[in-house]
């Protein structure tokens, strides 16, 4: 249909090429006569101003002018039409209609009247329009629109017969051959799909895709063998057609043989003329399956070198092998990847933070700041840069030194999300420094440790600061979910503001739903404000969804128990919290106080 409006485009503009362009005026540039005459005149200028200026608006307004004066006057109607076609398809069916009723013998007039009805989607009244082009002009383009129009309103073998006419018409042309053998297919007249195949072949033997078809249809008639040797034929007819070896690698994929599969694949790859973009899609489509990644890996890792080594200055490809090394084990070589790309001349961000993850999850701290000090001279105005910073020097517990990167980050911030993770994350070093106020051995969530920070003066300003931390990320971004959780937790823990920590805690489950970390606050919050029963379904909860064996979890889970009398099964909670490395004493202390009760 483009198509078409491109030919009658281009022909207009050939008719009005030579004619010299008007001066700009709003509907005509020069006094026009009062004669019959006057809508040609008002007709010529607008050709001349959309072809000529690419002034559409004027030209229409000059379309419409002349039809105002001579309301008959058909090729202003037509011109108006095809300018309309793509933007107000039924006002431009209206015009093209028009046109038509007063020039019912013009070719152009009634081609442009279907190809208006198709692109409004009006196939029912567009089908009498080519039936009637079909009759009147030999062009097999009004063929295969019949046809497929045909095809649209359920007329699949009335599509057949049209390209039959079209064939003994016009002779054998591939694109009508490709549209009849899909109908022939899809309503089973498969001998005759055969035999329509197999006649492109012998006529010409040496295009794969002749070949191809003849494939297909062996294909869905069941002739897997035929099948395969035809496509197999379709790749020896021209051993560089991208088209011919994708149809044999997707014969095999749909057969289930995925060995077969892969090799032409493989083949595929080492392909210049096979586009990166389809390499890539085709590699994340068969590392997408963990199962069909692990059976077929040498075959995959395979593809994956190939496409590396052929595409060593594409970075979405170099991602996609890196990502490879890591899954199948060989984290250094990803790794060395990565460095060789953040010591290129124009590195990304991307290289940096990956290498430091990497190293990261290797422990070596050294590297993580070396590479950081290198990522922060290339980008000093990068907020990542300096929360990763931040983050490293927390882990290291130097605190001040934390606070300032953090600080230091804000300036950079783009939006208040992450403002509030910013902050968030100062209110955690708050608290990591109350903690490391505690007397050596004891924990914070111990019996001892609580009690101790209670009553610590140093720890007690800490954890204000830690708070108000907190406040300040809450207000840039109400759902943080962890500020709302840890800050929900530590009051816990200190008893008070009870029902605000509760309200917290509620509104980080929420957010993120099955976090058993997020689970176990709530329901000690529940347990704090002696809601046990609630406390205890949630916890349970909690419970089944951690991995981790968290000894937090188990010591709450025992605790609520306890609170219920469930005494038995309490113990065994604390005693798995003790196993997993909880404050001894604390553990000790609860069963004693447990068994005078039972006495």
């Amino acid at each position: 249909m483009r198509r078409t409006a491109a030919i009658l485009m281009l022909g207009l503009f050939f008719s009005c090429g030579f004619i010299k362009a008007p001066q700009r005026a709003d509907v005509h540039t020069e006094p026009l006569p009062a004669d019959s005459l006057r809508s040609l005149y008002l007709y010529t200028d607008g050709v001349k101003r959309n072809c000529i200026d690419n002034d559409t608006l004027g030209a229409r307004r000059l379309f419409m002018a002349a039809i105002a004066n001579d309301s008959t006057y058909a090729p202003a109607y037509y011109e108006l039409a095809a300018s309309l076609v793509y933007d107000s398809t039924d006002r431009a069916i209206d015009y093209a209609r028009r046109a038509v009723g007063l020039d019912s013998t013009n070719k152009w007039y009634l081609q442009l009247y279907g190809q208006s009805l198709i692109v409004g989607s009006r196939y029912g009244e567009a089908i009498p329009v080519f039936e009637k082009l079909v009759r009147t002009e030999r062009n097999p383009e009004h063929f295969r629109l019949l046809a497929a129009l045909y095809d649209g309103t359920e007329r699949p073998y009335s599509a057949i017969a049209i390209l039959d006419s079209a064939d003994s018409q016009f002779g054998r042309m591939p694109y009508l051959d490709e549209m009849k053998r899909r109908l022939l297919l899809r309503t089973m007249q498969y001998d005759r799909a055969l035999a329509e195949a197999e006649r492109s072949v012998a006529e010409a033997p040496y295009l794969p895709e002749n070949h191809m078809a003849l494939g297909e249809v062996y294909e869905v008639t069941g002739k897997d063998s035929l099948a395969e040797a035809s496509y197999r034929r379709g790749v020896s007819a021209d051993s560089t057609s991208v088209a011919a070896w994708a149809s044999l690698a997707d014969f095999y994929n749909r057969r289930g043989d995925y060995r077969s599969y892969l090799d032409v694949v493989g083949r595929l790859f080492r392909m210049d003329n096979f586009p990166t973009i389809e390499k890539t899609s085709i590699f994340r489509r068969l590392t997408g399956n963990r199962k069909f990644y692990r059976e077929y890996y040498p075959q995959i890792d395979v593809l994956a070198a190939s496409l590396y080594l052929n595409n060593t200055d594409n970075r979405d490809v170099v991602n996609l092998y890196a990502g490879h090394l890591i899954s199948s084990g060989r984290i250094d070589q990803a790794l060395e990847i990565y460095k060789a790309r953040s010591r290129e001349a124009n590195p990304d961000m991307e290289s940096f933070m990956t290498v430091m993850e990497i190293e990261s999850y290797l422990g070596h701290a050294d590297s993580v700041s070396l590479y950081l000090d290198r990522a922060l001279k290339l980008f000093p105005e990068n907020a990542d840069l300096y929360m990763r910073r931040g983050h490293l020097a927390m882990l290291g517990r130097r605190n001040d030194e934390a606070i300032d990167s953090y600080r230091e980050a804000l300036r950079y911030a783009t939006s208040d999300t992450v403002r509030s993770e910013l902050w968030g994350c100062i209110g955690d070093v708050w608290h990591q420094r109350a903690e490391q106020r505690l007397p050596e051995g004891v924990q914070a969530e111990s019996d001892a440790g609580i009690a101790w920070l209670g009553r610590d003066g140093g720890a007690r300003r800490d954890m204000k600061r830690c708070y108000e931390a907190y406040d300040r990320a809450l207000e840039y971004f109400g759902d943080n979910a962890s500020v709302l959780n840890n800050y929900a937790y530590f009051l816990s823990l200190e008893g008070r503001d009870l029902d605000r920590a509760l309200s917290m805690s509620g509104r980080a489950t929420e957010i993120a739903d099955n976090n058993p970390t997020f689970l176990d606050t709530h329901a000690w919050v529940l347990y704090t404000m002696g809601r046990y029963t609630e406390a205890k379904k949630v916890m349970r909860q909690a419970i089944s969804l951690d991995n981790s064996g968290s000894a937090s979890l188990q010591l709450h889970y025992g605790d609520i128990l306890a609170a219920l009398g469930e005494k038995f099964m309490a113990e065994i909670y604390w005693r798995k919290a003790l196993e997993k490395g909880f404050d001894g004493a604390s553990i000790e202390r609860r069963i004693a106080n447990l068994e005078q009760q039972q006495e």
